[in-house]
């Protein structure tokens, strides 16, 4: 347990399993007070983690969040201030994959896919940066993907996603520098979670590891502690940055 982010109030979306769960994990052993934001159908992974944090002896809230919705995500975020007074932390980690060529794609799968990663992701800053103004200060941290960078085959729609972010990121980071605010992206390179359990019937999970300088896929720990770093004073100086974390996959 840590103290470098004592005091500070900090909402992670999809923050119950997965990546989203190891961040929120990690924030509050840095001694932030985490809310663990998630869709109705997810309450139950929210409740389970929030009394695990809870019986270690961090603080750890729970609260229902579709980032579809832009009435729910500011209704949400009202709630919450009005809770704890302040909002200091957005981790935008909500998403969802997808796999599909380009020819059989359909705009149902365009949607569904942009809905979460990229339309959640912009509203959610928008509300959060809202109250951080205010205080001026705030880090807004979107979790972006390494293949927004290297790209791949049958993933032209959750990479147009991913790219988007990674744009988004770059653009509020010149926004909001001036209120104290800012906003940078995490791009994890094959993580294991069980959004990646499922086998996808477009590539041969074998081969694509084969690319890995390190032979295997991250575990979610390994991308939490860069949500940390962005999220402390220690990153204060880092704006507007996509952080590949990927073990050397973009490089190879």
């Amino acid at each position: 347990m840590g103290d470098q982010l004592k005091n500070r109030i900090a909402i992670v979306t999809g923050g119950s399993q997965g990546i989203g769960k190891a961040i929120s994990t990690s924030l509050a052993n840095a001694g932030a007070t985490v809310i663990i934001a998630n869709i109705p159908s997810k309450r139950s992974d929210v409740e389970q983690l929030v009394s695990d944090l809870n019986g270690s002896g961090l603080q750890a809230f729970g609260h229902e969040l579709d980032v579809t919705n832009v009435q729910d995500i500011h209704r949400a975020f009202q709630e919450i201030v009005s809770t704890h007074k302040k909002i200091d932390i957005l981790i935008n980690n909500a998403g969802i994959r997808a796999s599909s060529s380009v020819l059989e794609a359909t705009e149902d799968l365009w949607d569904a896919v942009q809905a979460v990663n990229l339309k959640g992701v912009f509203f959610a800053s928008q509300a959060a940066a809202k109250y951080m103004i205010r205080q001026n200060h705030g880090r807004i941290i979107n979790i972006a993907s390494q293949l927004a960078v290297t790209a791949a085959p049958n993933r032209s729609i959750y990479i147009a996603s991913k790219g988007g972010v990674i744009a988004m990121t770059k653009s509020m980071a010149l926004e909001w520098a001036s209120n104290g605010i800012t906003v940078n992206a995490i791009g994890p390179g094959p993580t294991n979670t069980p959004m990646t359990s499922t086998p996808d019937p477009n590539r041969s999970d074998a081969d694509f590891l084969k690319r890995s300088p390190i032979g295997r896929r991250l575990e979610p720990e390994e991308i939490a502690e860069a949500a940390v770093f962005l999220a402390s004073d220690d990153a204060k100086a880092i704006n507007g940055h996509h952080l590949l974390v990927d073990a050397g996959w973009s490089i190879g």
